[in-house]
């Protein structure tokens, strides 16, 4: 594999997750319009166009995240709007219902990097809650530094091993794909600042995640 500094390499294993995320919802308004197109009783249409609402909104949830998680989207000049990120976070947990979102920003604006750790963090910590459960997500800006602290709390919590050690920038190189490039791109956004990343240790009953970005310019 190319190595992952070289741009045009990891832009492909961000598209490889973006893909894998939207395939399932892309998937069901597909199959959605070809049940519309052969069905003829009302009541199973109304069906069919309350499941391509629902398959639509979640595309659409996804795209917004990852705008703002993966691209270079938000806000004005190099701040985003701490609003946007926390629409984000919800849109993207809202279709199942399981994982309750409990937002303690107080800033209406954070620099777009920090705002893109903030929701890297909250989408592993959130995915690591198999079974539902709790997300806080928390962000204070102090002088010359911003902190960002996402914990996860459930009834079972599983953060992939290679996840882990992305985050913690102990992955090998060779082992990095489309799975942990996101993880890997949080840790080297963050230690690229002159920042760093803490971590709760394997098998505690919370999952916790704490990032500390210094001001930039």
């Amino acid at each position: 594999m190319t190595h992952p500094t070289d741009n045009i390499e990891f832009a492909s294993l961000l598209c490889s997750r973006l893909c894998h995320d939207l395939l399932s919802p892309v998937g069901a308004l597909n199959n959605g319009l070809e049940l519309m197109a052969d069905e003829t009783d009302p009541e199973m249409r109304q069906r069919c166009l309350e499941l391509l609402g629902d398959s639509a909104r979640t595309s659409a949830n996804k795209l917004k995240f990852f705008r703002l998680a993966f691209g270079s989207a938000g806000g004005f000049g190099d701040a985003v709007p701490t609003h946007e990120a926390r629409v984000a976070i919800e849109g993207m947990f809202a279709g199942s219902g399981r994982v309750k979102i409990g937002w303690l920003v107080g800033e209406e604006m954070l620099d777009k990097l920090p705002v893109k750790v903030l929701l890297n963090l909250a989408l592993i910590a959130g995915d690591a809650l198999v079974r539902g459960g709790q997300l806080d997500i928390g962000a204070e800006r102090r002088p010359g530094v911003t902190e960002i602290v996402v914990r996860g709390e459930g009834p079972k919590l599983v953060l992939d091993p290679d996840l882990r050690s992305a985050l913690a920038g102990t992955l090998p190189v060779e082992s990095l794909g489309s799975r942990t490039a996101a993880a890997w791109m949080t840790r080297n956004l963050v230690t690229g600042a002159g920042g760093d990343i803490v971590l709760s240790a394997p098998g505690e009953p919370m999952l916790l995640f704490g990032a500390s970005i210094p001001d930039q310019g």
